[in-house]
């Protein structure tokens, strides 16, 4: 530009990240003085993030529970040692002390806890059981959405041991176990 130019930049207030304690209601299953297991449902985001810093499961966490231990490097995610996606409804362990936050961590990095999800998927897989070992990461065209990268070039190495259940015509209800723990695996 020109000298004697004037350029204006408005730059818009931060966003309080700060997690607001919220009387949500939690589905617990069990609950003991180490941890509970919670039921999220369908359509419940686990963490405050970007377009949805209220509702979520740690809202209620905040809410119901005082004094959560939270992760080195997890700050503002009280008790969250995993997560599962918003269009996904299952378990969650919730860390209630240091020492089981410690443990749980631990396992899920040695991948020594078993988990296993339900999925229905269309079509029906050439073979009744199957693993899928696969990179996932951001898509290159879309950082917005996932997707594999067979060939192993860009992305995280995801590992998926499947079971066809049962076959529906059109859709198939399987049994994923996951070897490891990547954002959107079984999708």
């Amino acid at each position: 530009p020109p000298p004697g130019t004037i350029i204006s930049i408005n730059i818009p207030p931060p966003v309080d990240t700060s997690v607001r304690a919220e009387n949500i209601y939690l589905d617990i299953l069990y609950e003991d003085q180490h941890l509970l297991i919670i039921n999220k449902p369908v359509g419940m985001v686990v963490h405050p993030a970007y377009q949805n810093w209220s509702g979520t499961l740690v809202n209620g966490l905040a809410y119901h529970f005082q004094n959560l231990p939270e992760m080195r490097g997890n700050v503002g995610r009280p008790g969250l040692v995993h997560r599962i996606d918003k269009d996904t409804s299952g378990l969650l362990v919730i860390a209630q002390t240091e020492q089981a936050m410690t443990g749980l961590a631990k396992q899920f990095f040695d991948h020594s806890i078993e988990r296993t999800y339900y999925a229905l998927a269309w079509g029906v897989p050439e073979e009744e059981k199957g693993t899928i070992d696969v990179n996932v990461g951001r898509s290159l065209k879309d950082r917005r959405i996932t997707a594999a990268f067979p060939d192993g070039d860009f992305g995280r190495n995801a590992i998926t041991h499947y079971e066809v259940l049962r076959d529906l015509r059109y859709v198939s209800l399987l049994k994923c176990n996951l070897e490891t723990g990547r954002t959107h695996q079984i999708r």
